[in-house]
């Protein structure tokens, strides 16, 4: 299991905005489909959104849509996660994974992969 690089959490008050980075999978090669968690405080770890190998198909949480957007930079296989309108019920860490299942796997098990995690913190 290898550690993956993330980066880009903060503190914002409601309705901010922060992107999260995913960098590279320090091994050699294409990993396959990547996704971001997050883990509230006192909670369990939850599916936030997920991307293909080639940058789709994209699949989200029904909390996160419309406000959260997920890439995949084809050239240097970055994934971001482009978070707006961000609301306290965002607060948590989060987490960036990658597996060889479909985008859309919610079951943290079917994941390789995972970042150590990034604080967010929404304030109201």
């Amino acid at each position: 299991q290898l550690q993956l690089a993330e980066s880009g959490g903060g503190m914002v008050r409601f309705g901010g905005s922060l992107r999260l980075t995913c960098a590279p999978s320090p091994r050699p090669g294409r990993r396959g489909s990547v996704a971001f968690f997050r883990q509230p405080p006192g909670k369990e770890r939850e599916y936030v959104a997920g991307i293909g190998l080639m940058g789709r198909p994209t699949v989200y949480a029904d909390s996160v849509k419309g406000r959260f957007a997920i890439t995949r930079d084809a050239a240097t296989d970055t994934v971001y996660l482009q978070m707006n309108s961000l609301m306290p019920e965002d607060t948590g860490t989060y987490f960036c994974a990658d597996t060889q299942a479909v985008p859309g796997t919610r079951p943290t098990i079917a994941y390789d992969n995972w970042s150590r995690g990034t604080q967010v913190t929404v304030s109201s």
